[in-house]
């Protein structure tokens, strides 16, 4: 209904003053320091004070989902899309990514297979997101399904949290799976050294492009020594930037209750690393039962030691199991 004559004219002549509502309360409660907020086509920014420092990526029409940017308290990722001399052959190398080469016999981490599968996030619960001043948090259901008929071929449950220890250059990323066959089924994971989590290095800091280094927590540097070892962590770390600290690197955590841990890493000097679930026999979830895994990255600046890693590691190790189901209806 248009507003009585004369009336705007009324408005215009009163005092700001006047037309101003106040409400009186107790004082708002802080912004959270650590915020996920979700963005415009299927991203999450994940941020700590109000800084970006990682999104998850999970458009169902790309192959998987997966985290890029990756920052520590430079700007520039620590993670990059694609392989810096084979982009085409290795196009899923996508900042931080989960998959596997060989479930129930389909590859779901190339994107050119014979037997080709994709993972597609199906849900974001409703109770997805939790922020705070020590945490924030996403779940998320996906389905892992054969690209060829849309079988659904395993049913994953993830929950990702970011987590400062000492702001932007020391922080982890933790990662829950929870893997299940559908009903009637059983789930194999094939022996093989891809999968289940990749980090694909910035060029910068890889050993052949950069000059970075690679440290294991067996005390093993770089592919000729550290190439599918089994151990607790793995470090990759060398230059970001040209500023005199501008150094940096990411840690890939294999947490204690892991199958078979330690479990070996396929690390390579030209920059990447992942930590392999089954690389020399499978492992199988039988019908009704599930299988539960926990990864962490600590994205830090510098170039740490063994020490400075293993105490963070020690931290990542002792931190509370979340339920992945717990927000979820999906089976």
């Amino acid at each position: 209904m248009a507003p009585p004559a004369g009336w705007l004219a009324i408005l215009a002549l009163l005092p700001p003053a006047a037309m101003t509502i106040r409400v009186t309360a107790g004082d708002p409660p802080p912004v959270p320091l650590v915020q996920a907020v979700p963005l415009p086509h299927h991203v999450t920014s994940f941020r700590i004070d109000d800084r970006e420092v990682v999104a998850f990526h999970h458009d169902p029409r790309d192959p998987r989902p997966f985290w890029y940017p990756l920052r520590a308290s430079h700007e520039p990722s620590l993670v990059r899309m694609g392989h810096p001399h084979d982009p085409a052959g290795h196009s899923h190398h996508n900042g931080v990514w989960i998959s596997h080469n060989a479930v129930d016999g389909i590859d779901f981490w190339g994107d050119r297979a014979k037997r080709q599968g994709r993972i597609v996030t199906v849900e974001v619960p409703r109770e997805a997101y939790r922020e705070g001043a020590d945490a924030a948090s996403m779940r998320v259901v996906n389905h892992w399904l054969d690209a060829a008929d849309g079988t659904v071929v395993a049913i994953e449950r993830r929950c990702m949290e970011v987590r400062p220890l000492a702001g932007a250059g020391d922080w982890l990323l933790v990662v829950d799976l929870e893997f299940a066959p559908p009903p009637g089924r059983t789930l194999s994971f094939g022996a093989t050294g891809f999968g289940p989590i990749g980090v694909r290095m910035a060029r910068s800091i890889g050993v052949h492009d950069g000059g970075g280094r690679i440290l294991n927590s067996a005390g093993e540097r770089n592919e000729k020594a550290a190439f599918r070892r089994p151990a607790t962590w793995c470090d990759y770390a060398g230059r970001i930037t040209n500023a005199a600290d501008g150094l940096g690197g990411v840690a890939l955590f294999n947490h204690p209750d892991n199958p078979r841990h330690p479990t070996a890493f396929h690390v390579r000097d030209d920059g990447w690393m992942g930590c392999c679930l089954s690389l020399d026999e499978p492992v199988t979830v039988a019908d009704g039962e599930t299988l539960r895994l926990r990864y962490g990255l600590w994205v830090h600046d510098g170039i740490p030691d063994a020490d400075a890693i293993g105490r963070r590691w020690d931290i990542f190790a002792a931190l509370p199991m979340p339920d992945p189901a717990s927000a979820s209806k999906s089976r």
